[in-house]
């Protein structure tokens, strides 16, 4: 039997931060009303396309598990946030890493890195691939309407990718499960796509809405049942997992979800503070951030889950392999920026702000 396991890792995030200083400048709001209700410090803003992002955080993870992209099987990209939508922008990475396989873009919003996984663990175990590179990038930056606080504060941009292989030794990822909840579909969206008029010029304010409430209620029941059946598909007590490596959404979802989990809150990894809600890539990227602080050790258990517009969920179990450092490194980096994030932004602020 072949197992999926975690070779490789590596993370892409943009240089220019947006500090909640830096909202306060334009909108009603603070970092002390921010940072006690989500978290957050500050996010960081990209000057670059999502593939951009995608591309580094591919680069560093194929460096790390010291293989070419030339090896791979299977690229699985996800993302709410494509430069385009035709074609998908795993081709763009695809062409950057000089790969030569199977590669598509996935959208299940939050928890599509989660779901990536998934179908990249089946796929391993079937027999039909045995190298995948599973991205999570976003620019979620784009749909911002900088007038609403209630979501102006909570996203950035950024970008994260493992590689699995397949291993005949046990372990890597033991099971996973994904579901989704139509009935609240409507509770987060952004109307974009090909239910806008595109003559209409009114239709191009599309945006991120959402019911904060109703998440917060779905989206712990969600992780929280899925997470349950998982573990108990894998026969692994809560006790015995080492790691919680939630969706980083927001800081208070996490401190519930493991209170109703009764998992120790210092088991839960959390980096929020730096990055915001970076949508598929907060799971990769914190992953590599667990791995850089020697958090992760070898034969550790990891449960991960996520929730997302549509509404997703997904959870996965893993027992992390015996390598938690990189087999190679790489020099691939973002070109540079001279702008900072309230720079960039600032186009998109004095039109939905309505400034001159």
């Amino acid at each position: 039997m072949q197992y999926a396991t975690i070779t490789g890792w590596g993370k892409c995030v943009p240089p220019a931060i947006l500090s909640n200083d830096d909202l306060a400048t334009f909108m009603e709001t603070s970092d002390e009303w921010i940072k006690p209700r989500t978290g957050i410090s500050r996010r960081h803003i990209s000057h670059v396309n999502t593939s951009e992002m995608a591309t580094v955080a591919a680069k560093h993870a194929l460096a790390a598990a010291g293989i070419d992209g030339s090896e791979l099987d299977m690229i699985i990209l996800a993302t709410a946030s494509p430069d385009t939508l035709i074609p998908n922008i795993a081709s763009t990475v695809q062409a950057n890493i000089g790969a030569n396989c199977a590669a598509f873009d996935i959208n299940a919003a939050c928890s599509g890195f989660l779901y990536g996984m998934g179908l990249a663990t089946a796929q391993i175990k079937s027999g039909q691939c045995q190298k995948i590179l599973v991205v999570g990038a976003e620019r979620l930056s784009f749909y911002i309407d900088w007038s609403r606080r209630e979501t102006a504060v909570l996203f950035g941009d950024g970008a994260g990718a493992v590689v699995l292989e397949a291993s005949d030794v046990a372990g890597g990822v033991l099971g996973y499960e994904l579901n989704n909840d139509p009935e609240g579909r409507e509770i987060l969206k952004a109307s974009f796509g090909t239910s806008m008029d595109r003559y209409v010029a009114e239709s191009l304010d599309f945006y991120i809405q959402f019911d904060g409430k109703e998440i917060f209620k779905r989206a712990i029941h969600g992780m929280s049942t899925l997470s349950a059946k998982v573990l108990d598909k894998c026969g692994i007590e809560k006790d015995d997992v080492d790691w919680v490596i939630p969706h980083q959404a927001n800081e208070r979802i996490i401190d519930t979800l493991v209170h109703k989990m009764k998992i120790p809150p210092e088991k839960a990894f959390v980096n929020i503070a730096e990055y915001g809600n970076t949508s598929a890539a907060t799971i990769p990227i914190a992953i590599c951030d667990a791995l850089a602080k020697g958090m992760i050790q070898p034969g550790q258990h990891i449960l991960s889950c996520a929730f997302g517009a549509g509404l997703t969920s997904a959870a996965l179990l893993l027992q992390w392999g015996e390598r938690t450092t990189p087999l190679k490194t790489s020099d691939a980096t973002l070109p540079p920026c001279d702008q900072t994030g309230l720079q960039l932004i600032q186009k998109a602020v004095n039109y939905f702000c309505h400034r001159d």
